[in-house]
């Protein structure tokens, strides 16, 4: 309970304390004859490494997305973890539980808390629980990886234009030939 207190505060905390990584550059011109001029230029995105970025959210989940400035994904991250925690624990509260009354059956004849359970139905009980315990760990595993691959495929594709500019034009299209002659022609171009 307390590791899941951690992990909410922490995450509370990143979310509050991530700074904005928009850039802006500032020109500004002090001659003293013209009026003072402003411009304001935004840089261009560069594609993100995704080296860097696998990199970062193997060592700390999450931080491959801060990365890579999809910062709205490290609460899921984070959440899916926490869950999975709490399940981890819980199935493993309900294991310890049904291997004492095993136990006890084993030396007494009879459970104390299950007293309509026989020894079949306890031993079926321990394997459930211990198996659902077991997966929840590989659920575990899993989210780190997919956490580490969607980090590293977001760095692959932050170069990618994504603008609404699509648009299809008609242009004339002049083009020499290797024999010495010249093709005019109409050409089809897709901006997207």
């Amino acid at each position: 309970m307390v590791l899941l207190k951690t992990i909410a505060v922490f995450v509370l905390l990143l979310s509050i304390t991530i700074p904005s990584f928009a850039q802006v550059e500032v020109d500004v011109d002090t001659d003293e004859d013209e009026p003072l001029e402003i411009t304001v230029e935004l840089r261009e995105k560069l594609p993100k490494d995704p080296r860097t970025a696998t990199i970062l959210s193997a060592i700390l989940p999450g931080a491959g997305q801060i990365y890579n400035e999809k910062t709205w994904k490290v609460p899921i991250i984070y959440g899916g973890f926490a869950t999975n925690l709490y399940f981890i624990d819980f199935n493993g509260r309900r294991y310890r539980l049904f291997r004492e009354e095993l136990r006890a059956f084993d030396q007494q004849g009879q459970s104390e808390v299950f007293p309509n359970l026989n020894r079949d139905a306890l031993v079926r009980n321990v394997d459930t629980w211990r198996r659902y315990r077991d997966l929840n760990y590989i659920v575990f595993a899993a989210i780190h990886v997919l956490n580490i691959v969607d980090a590293q495929v977001d760095a692959h594709l932050s170069g990618f234009d994504v603008s609404d500019d699509i648009s299809m034009k008609f242009e004339p299209s002049y083009e020499n030939l290797l024999a010495g002659g010249r093709v005019i022609g109409l050409s089809l171009k897709l901006n997207f």
